[in-house]
């Protein structure tokens, strides 16, 4: 689920920074720059994890911010495909269901195709059910499920020119996983733990 991802880049350094101790001020500002963004084909940055090389700062003209060229390594949040993990159902519609990690909302899993085969979405209570020869089995939003990984979806951020951007266009997330509760053991905990009690 997490990785790390070595990255070389300028780190400029302001002179309200200049009394912490450079390795910490370089730190906090490769943190301030990257962390909780996305970074194209890499994915979810979490947190800065080590430095590996920095060059001697070079003040800039005029300014007095220190540029420093730097190679570190960062946390970063991308899973694989085929991995399970635990989340919450943050909501269901008629397309499927979302799913957040505490960090992180853009999960989707696509109805009914990646969900069980007999469900059907209750319009009265805005949920997924799967309708089984014993019950019937609800995916209740604040739920903690798992899931499996199929794939992920990236979309370029690029800035676009005010001229040719639809000022009522949604932009989409840069980054969502689409996964899958369609296997034994997945879907929400209560449910395979109460037949494990049952049992």
């Amino acid at each position: 689920m997490f990785i790390l991802t070595t990255i070389s880049d300028l780190i400029q350094i302001s002179p309200q920074d200049f009394e912490k101790p450079s390795v910490q001020a370089l730190k906090d500002n490769i943190n301030k720059k990257y962390s909780n963004k996305v970074i194209q084909k890499i994915g979810l940055c979490i947190c800065f994890f080590d430095l590996l090389k920095s060059s001697e700062g070079l003040i800039g003209h005029g300014t007095g911010i220190v540029n420093v060229n730097v190679e570190f390594r960062m946390v970063v949040f991308r899973p694989f495909k085929g991995e399970i993990i635990q989340g919450k159902i943050k909501h269901c519609n008629i397309t499927g269901i979302t799913i957040h990690l505490d960090f992180f909302s853009d999960i989707f899993i696509p109805a009914p195709v990646n969900l069980f085969e007999g469900v059907r979405f209750n319009n009265a209570e805005n949920v997924w059910v799967w309708d089984t020869d014993s019950a019937e089995l609800f995916f209740d939003v604040e739920e903690v499920v798992r899931f499996r990984v199929e794939s992920e979806q990236w979309e370029d951020q690029s800035p676009q020119h005010p001229l040719r951007r639809d000022e009522n266009e949604e932009r989409n997330s840069p980054y969502r996983i689409v996964g899958s509760m369609s296997q034994a053991g997945l879907g929400p905990l209560l449910w395979w733990d109460d037949s494990a009690v049952e049992e």
